[in-house]
């Protein structure tokens, strides 16, 4: 059995790091590694070679029986890769059909790590959360370095400075690292989220939690949110708006599987905001939670900067990486007994992430 890592175009993580190959004790298994595909994550070839060979692209997409990425595979390497061969990465299945079809055609295998069930059995592959837990530290420190002010209160000989006023929107794991990164850094937060459950997670970090009564809240949606009814989205967007004109910087985080995120922050809303504020929107990828937001694009309205970006884990490499290949090791010793790839999809785990 050959597992391939390979370099990914656009992209400064790798999909498995030597630490994580050193511990990955399944028998008659070879990994074998792009030259430089560590490289951007601080992780070199010399590191590699102790636990797998470093060989070229073209070799790795016709003779690997399992490829490891982050994002799906370029469209002009997939007619390179050889019949029956396992695709792993994340695919955004649902707005990516044509790509799966396309997979699919080319006879070849698919798993979607981004479907991976966010369970307590399968808390150890959870790359979402992973993922996220480094979004919302690096959306508090996105934002710190372009508020154009303090963090933290100082009372100084010229002056006092107030603290930074934050409020998130949406407490699942991202939204839990930005309210414990930006109580370090000494602001104000406030959090909202529709789940109930929520309140105690996030007082515990010190912030406060802002209810609006009447949510639909699903335990089982596996951290995102959850549709909600037209009258309690007038309800939410009205209380978001009155704190939203309060803060210095908003961080939106909240996303619905599958679907548009749904709109937090209104046109009218951010118009309201102070001049110099600043809003981190973490769900521009699928529509964003700001009705301004425009994907990867920072952009300047009525004086309130906007920053588009679904993507910040990708901007600590190193140990985005790490966590990324801990979560596939764990799911590939699922999938792989004995140098055998063995899909039992009477396993909820397997059958879910199964695209193709």
């Amino acid at each position: 059995m050959i597992i391939g890592i390979l370099k990914e175009p656009h992209e400064k993580r790798v999909s498995l790091v030597p630490s994580t190959l050193k511990k990955f004790n399944v028998a008659n298994t070879d990994f074998w590694i792009e030259k430089e595909a560590g490289e951007l994550a601080s992780f070199p070839d010399s590191k590699y070679e102790k636990y797998g060979s470093i060989k070229s692209r073209d070799a790795i997409l016709k003779e690997a029986d399992i490829l490891v990425t982050i994002n799906p595979i370029p469209k002009e390497d997939l007619k390179k890769v050889k019949k029956g061969a396992l695709l792993v990465a994340m695919f955004a299945p649902y707005t990516n059909e044509a790509l799966i079809e396309h997979i699919k055609n080319l006879g070849l295998k698919a798993a979607s790590l981004d479907l991976i069930p966010r369970t307590t059995i399968a808390q150890t592959m959870d790359i979402l959360s992973s993922m996220a837990a480094i979004s919302g530290y690096k959306a508090v420190l996105l934002a710190a370095n372009e508020f154009p002010g303090f963090f933290p209160m100082l009372i100084t000989a010229a002056g006092s400075i107030k603290p930074c006023k934050v409020l998130v929107l949406g407490a699942g794991v991202a939204g839990l690292q930005a309210i414990a990164t930006a109580r370090r850094l000494g602001a104000m937060v406030e959090a909202f989220d529709v789940r109930a459950a929520a309140k105690e997670e996030v007082e515990s970090l010190g912030a406060k939690f802002v209810e609006v009564p009447g949510a639909i809240d699903k335990k089982d949606a596996g951290g995102y949110a959850v549709e909600q009814t037209p009258e309690f989205l007038k309800k939410q967007q009205e209380e978001v708006a009155h704190r939203a004109s309060k803060s210095n910087v908003v961080i939106t985080t909240a996303q619905i599987m599958g679907k548009k995120a749904p709109i937090l922050l209104t046109e009218e809303t951010v118009s309201k905001m102070k001049p110099g504020s600043l809003v981190i929107d973490l769900a521009a990828s699928t529509g964003g939670n700001c009705e301004v937001t425009e994907n990867n694009k920072t952009v300047l309205y009525k004086g309130v900067k906007i920053v588009g970006n679904s993507h910040l884990a990708a901007d600590m490499p190193k140990d985005a990486s790490f966590f990324y290949s801990n979560n596939v090791a764990n799911y590939l010793k699922l999938i792989v007994k004995e140098g055998q790839l063995q899909l039992d999809q009477t396993n909820e785990i397997i059958a879910k992430t199964l695209v193709c």
